[in-house]
Parts: C-alpha cells; sequence; structure tokens
C-alpha cells in the first residue's frame, strides 16, 4: 500500500499530486484506487528475510511496510511494480511474479483502495540497494511484528505462495553458489519452508530426482567435515516431460 512520500512522476495525472490529495480525492468521488505492493524475500546467511520501509501514513508511524504506490493512469500492473521497486529501491534486475489481489472494503484508512501483490525471491548479496529512504533494509520473516495497513496479511499470503512455489519449481538453486553441498542446500528449504527436515529422506528425494551432479569437489575453508559440492542439471530439468516436481512435499 502506499506511503505518503512523493509519488511516481511516469504519469503527469498523477504525478503531480502528493497522495495523500489522491486518496482523498478517491473518498470524496466514492472511487476505488489500486495499487501494487511488492513483496520482496531475500535469502542471506541461512535466513529468510524480507525487504520493508517505514510508513510515511500517520496513523501507522514507525510501523513497517512493503514497498507500494497507487497505479499511474495509462500504467499497466506489471509496468507499476517494476516503477514501484525501481523508485524504491533503484533495482532493475528483479523479476516479479503477480501472487493475489486484497480487496477488502476497510484496508485503507483513507480511502477504498485495491492492492495487487507482487513477489520475487532473490540472493541478497548479488542485488545491491541503491535507494535507502524510509529506512529501507532487510528484516528476518520470523521476527516480524505488527505491520502497516494490512502488510502483515500480504506478506503472509506471499510467504505461503513462496513455500508452494519452491516445492514445485527449482527457483532456490538461483539463491545458492553455482557449485553447493547438500548441507547448504538443506539450509534453504529449512529457511524458506520453515521447518527442521529429515536429513537422510532430504537427500533421498533430491537424489531420486537424478537433477544433481557430483562435481568431484568438495566444500574448503569450513568448520564443519567438508561435503561434497553438487551442481543442478538446468539442461537436464528443462528437457523432463513433467517440469513440476511432485511429491517434493517433505
Amino acid at each position: 500500500m502506499p506511503n505518503d512520500g512523493p509519488p511516481s512522476t511516469d504519469t503527469a495525472t498523477t504525478g503531480q499530486k502528493n497522495i495523500k490529495t489522491i486518496l482523498k480525492q478517491l473518498e470524496n468521488d466514492g472511487t476505488i484506487g489500486i495499487s501494487v505492493d511488492c513483496v520482496i524475500f531475500g535469502f542471506d546467511d541461512n535466513e529468510l528475510k524480507v525487504l520493508l520501509i517505514k510508513s510515511d501514513f500517520e496513523r501507522y508511524e514507525n510501523k513497517w511496510s512493503l514497498l507500494g504506490d497507487l497505479v499511474n493512469n495509462h500504467e499497466d500492473l506489471d509496468e507499476a511494480a517494476y516503477r514501484i521497486l525501481r523508485e524504491r529501491t533503484g533495482m532493475d534486475d528483479v523479476y516479479l511474479e503477480q501472487v493475489k489481489a486484497f480487496g477488502e472494503v476497510s484496508r485503507h484508512p483513507a480511502a477504498r483502495v485495491v492492492t495487487i501483490a507482487y513477489c520475487s525471491l532473490i540472493n541478497i548479496e548479488h542485488h545491491q540497494l541503491k535507494i535507502l529512504d524510509n529506512e529501507l533494509h532487510w528484516h528476518r520473516v520470523t521476527t516480524l511484528s505488527d505491520m502497516a495497513f494490512d502488510h502483515r496479511k500480504l506478506l503472509d499470503a506471499c510467504y505461503k505462495w513462496l513455500q508452494k512455489r519452491i516445492q514445485e519449481h527449482p527457483l532456490g538453486f538461483s539463491l545458492l553458489p553455482k557449485k553447493f553441498s547438500l548441507r547448504e542446500l538443506q539450509n534453504l528449504y529449512e529457511a524458506i519452508l520453515d521447518v527442521k527436515l529429515d536429513r537422510r529422506n532430504f537427500r533421498k528425494k533430491f537424489f531420486s530426482m537424478g537433477l544433481l551432479e557430483d562435481t568431484g569437489e568438495l566444500e574448503s575453508d569450513v568448520p564443519h567435515r567438508p561435503g561434497k559440492l553438487y551442481k543442478f542439471n538446468y539442461d537436464k530439468y528443462q528437457k523432463m516431460e513433467r517440469k513440476k516436481w511432485f511429491g517434493i512435499d517433505f
């Protein structure tokens, strides 16, 4: 949901107005506004985190908010999502996927606003924040408390979506080094699924897919016994007749 900071100047009809003015006009006209909220999950140091800013909305002072804004006139939803991400973070190399619409009548205190949640999962080390306004930074998902607007509800819905997606697609491998250990792979799934997985069962399921390649190398500079390093065979995965990871439900 939008903050009260200056809106985008990409579209003249909306960009020249303060968001408070726009919301007041929506309320007076009895019309419905549309916004986009970006839920950006990041994996770092074996923890799942989410990117948040401090809300500028007076009612939610000092509460954390997702990255959001109203959709400009003549702007597609996808365009709005990428604009918001670019304006809030400076990042322009993140893939976003539309998750769900939230349209409860009273979800915004100033006017009737329907928001569309977009989600992404990135490796924090590979994506540098170029804008740090409104105390923008990463927060551990497991330690978050109350949030502005209904953003906790949005976050929880996107978190469930992410947990389902990572069990159906190999998107988690993009968060790992090109060569990774089974320990690192299990740590990743445990962090995102928020469960403790049985080591033997976890490895058995992944080996049964035939998509992990033994590199013949071992970990180095680790405080434990070095484990074997593996690679994920993307080419083999793309050629599979059924790409969905049936049975990877742990």
